[in-house]
């Protein structure tokens, strides 16, 4: 008896070491943002706390994510699956939905003794799938943004007297529309239509579009703010030595040519990664890098094993200065379907570490109208507000208007030289030049959609998918508490 006491002790002190040996999490997430940070190199930016955090951690300067609107990106890194393995097509709000049963970060940590945690929205169907311990502020909060309620929640939960690790996922409002200029004191000096230019991927200038960019320019000042008022509540928990953070943005702002599109602007984003003791501090890593690397990562860290069919690689190798492993991927893809209805368009994307591919498969068939690019051009609603105008592209020159009109009638290929044009401009698909390079990245592309069992290299797929879109466009599918989307049956892997 006196034997099986102390064996049993032994494993208890033993399961104490491994629990206190794990790191907690904290991911950061903030909403439609791309790398517009002065530790990025933008000249307007004023984020003297994410500044520091990338000069105390590892800053990722080709981070993506696989889809540039908010559920789909969200439903990625919370299960390390692209948006057609997990089933999350598009937004929460329009009945899109992952799959019924597709495992999820939260779940895993949780089932494997981490204490969970999410302060704002989550914006993924079902939610069920994420069974959180602790919820604060479930709303999105576009209308109201006091960044101290966000971080006395964090507080909150960082107080709670548990001998587990925890995972904390919270996520701010910033710089969603409308942009706030200012709320609640934040910034305490605002940012003037003056002293900014629009954002240079736009392409377009004007006062209209420079007071937008000023507020979108507040709105990320204002986010700085708030994290680092979360990150004091950290330190004064005594955590921070032992916590991995994470922070990204979940895709690219919601200007012209940015947020629902697949160009950069819509897909590359800001990620930064402080582990103490597990980093070269101040290290900047040029390796495409994807925010589903961060379930794989965050498991590891947490020495859970990594599900096999989670096609992200772990970080850490990156994270400690060592070079990237042999089978570190060579491209990265994004896509989108718009993710609603009434700005649908679908399109596909591949780069490498310099050309990037834009394949728009709809472009010969008669839907060939980019409903996205239209909802900018003509301000479809509030959101949209900062779209470039017709009148404002008229006045471009001739390589920014002919952008604009790809935008909205796409051709079946675009190619761009992302060393020499990184903005997108100049369409190199029909040039002779580069015919090898876009035919090389066509056959990586059907490689990865073979590899990833992508439902839509089927042209059968594709067209009911397309089908099921348009015909939703004029009907009242979001009050129907029957309506289900058909792919959520038929492309169930």
């Amino acid at each position: 008896m006196k034997r099986l006491t102390i064996l049993l002790l032994t494993l208890l002190v033993a399961n104490v070491c491994l629990a206190s040996e794990r790191p907690n999490i904290l991911l950061i997430v903030s909403e439609d943002n791309g790398p517009e940070l002065g530790c990025y190199g933008d000249p307007y930016a004023q984020t003297p706390v994410l500044d520091h955090l990338a000069k105390t951690g590892v800053r990722f300067a080709n981070a993506f994510v696989p889809y540039p609107v908010c559920s789909p990106s969200r439903a990625c890194f919370l299960t390390g699956l692209y948006p057609h393995q997990n089933g999350q097509l598009g937004l929460a709000t329009h009945k899109f939905a992952m799959f019924e049963g597709t495992r999820t970060l939260p779940a895993i940590l949780q089932n494997n003794g981490y204490r969970t945690g999410m302060i704002g929205k989550l914006h993924v169907n079902p939610e069920k799938e994420f069974p959180f311990n602790y919820r604060k502020i479930t709303g999105a909060n576009f209308g109201s943004r006091n960044m101290r309620n966000y971080a006395d929640a964090a507080a909150e939960f960082f107080k709670q007297d548990s001998d587990e690790p925890f995972f904390l996922s919270i996520n701010y409002p910033d710089a969603h529309f409308p942009l706030h200029r200012q709320q609640f004191g934040l910034p305490e000096v605002p940012i003037e239509a003056d002293d900014v230019r629009p954002l240079p991927w736009v392409g377009v200038n004007s006062p209209r579009l420079r007071q937008f960019t000023a507020d979108y320019y507040n709105c990320i000042r204002r986010l700085d703010d708030g994290i680092g008022m979360l990150l004091e509540r950290l330190k004064e928990s005594g955590h921070a030595e032992n916590t991995l953070i994470v922070y990204i943005g979940d895709h690219g702002a919601q200007f012209s040519r940015g947020k629902c599109s697949v160009y950069e602007a819509g897909l590359r984003i800001p990620m930064i990664v402080r582990w103490p003791g597990n980093q070269v501090a101040g290290t900047v890593r040029d390796e495409l890098a994807s925010t589903l690397d961060l379930a794989p990562t965050f498991l590891t860290a947490a020495g859970i094993d990594v599900p096999s069919e989670l096609p992200g690689h772990v970080l850490q190798p990156l994270l400690t200065g060592k070079p990237a492993p042999n089978n570190w991927r060579k491209h990265i893809v994004g896509f989108t379907t718009g993710a609603a209805p009434g700005i649908f368009y679908f399109q596909q994307s591949i780069r490498d570490s310099r050309y990037k591919l834009i394949l728009n498969p709809l472009a010969k068939s008669p839907n060939n109208t980019n409903l996205f690019a239209e909802a900018y051009l003509k301000q479809y609603n509030s959101h949209f507000a900062a779209g470039s105008t017709a009148e404002e592209i008229a006045n471009t020159p001739q390589t920014i208007q002919d952008a604009y009109r790809r935008f909205l009638t796409p051709p079946p290929y675009e190619l761009y030289d992302l060393k020499n044009d990184p903005h997108e401009f100049t369409n190199l698909a029909d040039s002779s030049s580069h015919a090898d390079i876009k035919a090389q990245l066509i056959v990586a592309f059907r490689t990865w959609q073979q590899t990833t069992s992508d439902p839509f290299a089927d042209a059968v797929n594709l067209k009911s998918f397309t089908r099921s879109q348009l015909d939703a466009i004029n009907t009242n599918y979001r009050r129907d508490k029957t309506f289900r989307w058909p792919y959520l049956d038929n492309f169930r892997q």
